[in-house]
């Protein structure tokens, strides 16, 4: 039969069933989902209508995650699908889509804070290691000391954000469409958000 998003073999809005009176066309055609899973970058680009191309994600790995309080992007590497509002089904089987809300590896955005204000995030009784001591105690001039220290002041992290960064996964909403661009992006959740999406996962492990 194929794919058609045609909307005239549906009923009108009194009930009344519509005439057939063309057959289907090209311009109503629909593609298979791309159903886009974690694993090594695997991209097919599709000629479209109008001569324009689509990148369809087959795989994806990473991709470019947005810190939106710190106006910061770091590219990070998803680790899995946590919660679509959607189907449980694409959770189980890690597909990636617009809106699911997955797990990325903080190491990126922990690296960066630590460098920008100088203060340990997500350490709670560890010591620095890896090398990430440095970016904490590596020699400042004094002007660049003083920038950090206006930044320090009266700056606090969110405690349900720093609790992700202690275990090195963040949760962050997927707002790119990995079927369409080719791309999984996305950002960090925040405040309410992460809230509401962590209550949602609690409920659903349950």
């Amino acid at each position: 039969m194929g794919i058609s998003r045609d909307s005239r073999h549906k009923r009108n809005a009194t009930g009344a069933k519509r005439a057939h009176y063309r057959k289907k066309r090209k311009f109503e055609l629909g593609r298979q989902s791309a159903n886009t899973k974690i694993g090594a970058k695997r991209i097919h680009s599709v000629r479209v209508r109008g001569g324009n191309t689509k990148f369809r994600a087959l795989r994806l790995d990473a991709g470019n995650f947005a810190w939106g309080s710190e106006h910061t992007t770091r590219k990070c590497r998803v680790i899995s699908v946590k919660y679509n509002s959607t189907n449980n089904e694409l959770v189980r089987t890690n597909t990636l889509v617009k809106g699911c809300i997955v797990e990325i590896d903080a190491t990126p955005f922990r690296q960066w804070f630590e460098s920008h204000y100088a203060l340990p995030l997500g350490r709670r009784g560890k010591k620095p290691h890896d090398g990430h001591e440095e970016g904490l105690n590596k020699p400042r001039s004094n002007h660049v000391t003083r920038k950090v220290n206006e930044r320090k002041e009266g700056f606090k992290v969110d405690q349900a954000l720093d609790d992700q960064f202690v275990t090195g996964r963040v949760l962050a909403r997927v707002s790119s469409r990995p079927g369409q661009s080719g791309r999984c992006d996305g950002y960090i959740l925040e405040g309410k958000e992460l809230e509401f999406y962590s209550r949602k996962i609690r409920s659903k492990g349950k």
